[in-house]
């Protein structure tokens, strides 16, 4: 009987060259063009984002299906997190955590609708927020922005939200240091809050999966072995259950990730004073 490949469900988390582009130097630093399945999917999900804004970006009195939905998705950002977390001061920010939004949900559900590609051992199919490097370039330049932002909108006092009144000079520089750290791990608390989510359902999905697989294969062996069809019947009914779990987390961890991004810009925006 030929060896059955093991069970690896970490392969779908590999990043793997599709297409051979030129490389070239440029001061020493070597750059590689080619199209690998995480850009593959990252110029999908571009593409999907695009077509849908083309279709239901109207400007019509009265709105069609798409156009309500698409202006429902910017009322989750203007109104239940900019308008509710930082008031009307917040308006000119709404397009870049809109689009942050889209983004990441787009990448995310396209990441649990083709996870499926994933038991055929399709290179194509590839979650993009389950990758560190997308997800902490998503979370620096979300921090950094809105970190230069309060230098530019309040210059040096911009410095003050690390004192904390009332502590005395010794427990105050204290305090700094810990409020100091407190404040530059976000990027990678943002980072690693997206990314955990995103891969630990892939691989339970992918455990699943080849639950599924490797079961059915032996039930068709006949004999005892055709017990082996319950529990991948279990297994199966597992997979659809934790599909749309995992539907719920990609739609839920784009709103934290935008949530958390508003909160940071309220601090900047709203400087000195609750809100």
């Amino acid at each position: 009987m030929a060896e059955q490949p093991a069970i690896d469900p970490m392969h779908q988390f590999l990043v793997q060259k599709i297409w051979q582009g030129p490389v070239f130097e440029i001061g020493g630093i070597t750059f590689d063009m080619s199209i690998t399945n995480s850009v593959a999917s990252m110029i999908g999900g571009a593409v999907i984002l695009m077509a849908f804004f083309a279709l239901t970006a109207r400007g019509q009195i009265v709105p069609n299906r798409g156009q309500a939905f698409a202006e429902a998705i910017y009322g989750i950002v203007d109104k239940l997190l900019v308008q509710t977390i930082i008031g009307p001061a917040g308006k000119p920010y709404v397009p870049y955590l809109f689009g942050l939004f889209v983004t990441i949900l787009v990448l995310n559900l396209m990441g649990v609708l083709l996870a499926i590609g994933n038991l055929g051992g399709l290179t194509l199919t590839f979650t993009v927020t389950s990758q560190l490097a997308i997800t902490a370039t998503l979370a620096v330049l979300t921090f950094f922005s809105v970190f230069i932002l309060g230098f530019i909108k309040q210059g040096p006092k911009f410095l003050s939200i690390f004192w904390v009144p009332g502590m005395g000079v010794l427990g105050g520089i204290a305090m700094v240091l810990i409020e100091m750290i407190s404040y530059f791990v976000r990027p990678m608390t943002l980072a690693m809050r997206l990314f955990g989510n995103m891969l630990g359902g892939h691989v339970v999905l992918s455990l699943f999966g080849s639950f599924v697989v490797a079961l059915g294969i032996l039930g068709l062996s006949g004999g005892l072995s055709s017990l082996a069809f319950l529990p991948a019947a279990l297994s199966f009914v597992m997979i659809v259950g934790l599909t749309g779990l995992e539907l719920v987390v990609a739609i839920l961890q784009a709103f934290v990730f935008v949530a958390l991004a508003t909160v940071y810009l309220n601090e900047v925006v709203n400087f000195g004073h609750g809100h």
